[in-house]
């Protein structure tokens, strides 16, 4: 197994995607997360917008330090957080590592 919270995103312009075995291992990793549709989501829950938006912003500055963005869909109390990798075309251990350190962010907040 990797040891995904050390790891930082790397280019992968013009690589391939995760097979399917590879990306269940992964997501053993990386508790809560789960395949849907090509992107490795998560749903989050917070007591209130302001605890949404903390974590937001605490994972927009994680995300930005690795290059590697996710799709967002943001409600008053809830976060759903998806990954995948644009220039591959699928799942990446980018998607895995950027999982891991915004579960790291709600482990240590929470």
């Amino acid at each position: 197994m990797t040891n995904l919270l050390h790891s930082k995103c790397q280019a992968l312009e013009g690589g391939s995607p995760m097979s399917e075995s590879d990306i269940k291992r992964h997501l053993n990793e990386v508790p809560g997360w789960h395949l849907d549709k090509g992107f490795i989501e998560k749903t989050f829950s917070f007591k209130d917008f302001h605890e949404t938006m903390a974590f937001l912003n605490a994972m927009a500055w994680i995300c930005h330090t690795e290059d590697h963005h996710p799709d967002l869909q943001v409600s008053y109390s809830r976060c759903v957080v998806r990954f995948n990798t644009h220039s591959v075309g699928g799942v990446s251990i980018n998607d895995f590592i950027c999982a891991a350190k915004v579960n790291a962010l709600v482990a240590f907040v929470g």
